[in-house]
């Protein structure tokens, strides 16, 4: 609904980002070696150098914030959210950086000149970049937002915008342009047919009857219509369409399939067709890499740095219980796919033999004694690093469940494969919430499509950090 100005917004961050990207380098560079404040031992390599490499740092950092969902619209963005992203925005683009110009150094530059250090950037640049980076990059996004309201307030660029229709779908787009209020639209009110009393909504009125459309905008200077209309009123358009067109204002027509809408929707071409995709995630294309490239480097360190505590855990369980240290499950991964996962056990072998699949519970008598500790502290999950290393899962999505309780899940609630878009998770933004364990599953499912909606790189760090943060005080990890 925003997108022209959204799209203003977004063009004028890029554009600033690769600005304060390229002189954050150069700040860094100059407080590094020209002030004297930190001594250079090796020497000092010419400004020129890092002139050259500055405007592909530039374009590094809107290319790492766009890859954080940096440039969406977002009402429910915070300051928190914006430090976050260009934080862990800026760590992308300087590991990006010290690949590209090592991968250059090595296969690019002649060998006879590999000496030169022409693509080498000194470690302390990198560390004063990425101070000078934030700190620039977020004060600007304070800056602007600040501009835009001042703007707004003092009435420039406003865009004054009738809805047509008074019902869920037009409340629903209502309240969109309520939380965007400071991107320049202004809602007047609603115009329908319906018979019974109404005062309008949120402060908005009923302005009259959809017949009265023309007057109604040449009265209130009307901008734009928004056809917000169910689908037995759609005939009612062709009338909007033909006022629009000879007052020469816009008209934006919003399908009335919100019903059905349970992820982002996107609008896609067919040879020219436009085709609305209604469950739409962004984890597609140079997305997905970015988070299997991690995944794979986070899970390889984790493996390593735990590879000790793991030998002392699985000896622990051999000798406290009988049976393998390790266990196997069968859970339902991407797009529905079964793949085994694989824990510490921390039941006694056979526990589920006579029984079957049993939800855990509280003080669970087929715990074993180190079990215990291992199920409270999810010492039991760690193992899973392996899958996420086989491609199995990711460090950060929903948790997978098991088919027979997918079979259940699916039949009671209609949204519950959803959370099979992406690929399961050994942590996810509904565990960090208190929805584990024998929880909600209607609020899990709200908070993996959630996370499945507003991925980014971000939200996976933010993830993670709850993750160890928490670890051990989740009152459902039993």
């Amino acid at each position: 609904m925003f997108t022209q100005h959204s799209r203003a917004l977004a063009g004028g961050q890029i554009a600033l980002d690769f600005c304060l990207g390229a002189a954050g380098f150069i700040l860094a560079y100059l407080l590094r070696f020209e002030t004297g404040f930190i001594p250079a031992p090796k020497g000092q390599p010419p400004v020129e150098q890092y002139l050259f490499l500055a405007p592909f740092i530039g374009v590094l950092v809107p290319l790492a914030y766009q890859l954080q969902g940096a440039y969406k619209l977002k009402h429910n963005r915070t300051r928190i959210d914006d430090f976050f992203t260009t934080f862990i925005g800026s760590l992308l683009a300087i590991v990006i950086g010290l690949l590209g110009t090592l991968y250059f150094q090595v296969y690019y530059v002649l060998p006879e000149a590999r000496d030169s250090g022409v693509y080498e950037v000194s470690r302390m640049v990198w560390a004063l970049f990425l101070l000078f980076n934030v700190c620039l990059t977020y004060g600007s996004r304070d800056v602007l937002r600040l501009l835009a309201e001042r703007r707004h307030r003092a009435g420039l660029g406003v865009h004054r915008v009738l809805i047509a229709g008074a019902g869920d779908l037009a409340r629903h787009v209502a309240d969109r342009f309520l939380h965007h209020g400071r991107y320049g639209h202004t809602v007047v009110g609603f115009i329908d047919d319906i018979k019974e009393n109404h005062l309008g909504y949120r402060g908005l009125p009923l302005l009259g009857k959809l017949a009265e459309a023309k007057e109604i905008v040449q009265r209130e200077h009307i901008d734009q219509i928004y056809v917000a209309l169910p689908l037995g009123q759609h005939l009612r358009m062709l009338e909007l369409i033909e006022t629009a067109n000879q007052e020469c204002i816009d008209i934006k027509i919003i399908p009335d399939f919100l019903q059905f809408v349970t992820l982002r929707a996107k609008l896609e071409d067919l040879d020219g067709i436009p085709i609305i995709n209604i469950n739409d995630v962004p984890l597609r294309g140079i997305n997905s890499v970015v988070k299997r490239t991690l995944d794979i480097g986070l899970a390889t360190l984790g493996l390593l740095f735990l590879s000790i505590p793991f030998a002392v855990i699985a000896v622990a369980i051999r000798v406290t219980s009988a049976g393998p240290a390790f266990y196997r499950q069968e859970r339902m991964g991407l797009d529905g796919h079964p793949f085994m996962v694989l824990k510490f056990r921390s039941m006694f072998d056979g526990a589920e033999r006579d029984t079957g699949p049993v939800w855990t519970r509280e003080n669970d008598p087929r715990r074993t004694t180190i079990g215990r500790y291992l199920r409270r502290f999810s010492l039991d999950e760690f193992p899973q690093l392996w899958n996420v290393i086989k491609g199995d899962m990711s460090l950060v999505g929903p948790r997978p469940e098991r088919p027979f309780f997918v079979d259940k899940f699916k039949q009671r609630l209609p949204h519950y494969m959803l959370r099979h878009k992406v690929k399961s998770g050994m942590t996810g933004w509904a565990q960090v919430n208190g929805w584990r364990g024998n929880t909600s599953i209607e609020k899990r499912i709200e908070y993996d499509l959630y996370y499945i909606e507003n991925w980014s790189v971000t939200l996976d760090m933010k993830i993670i950090w709850l993750t160890i943060i928490w670890l051990g005080f989740h009152k459902h990890a039993y």
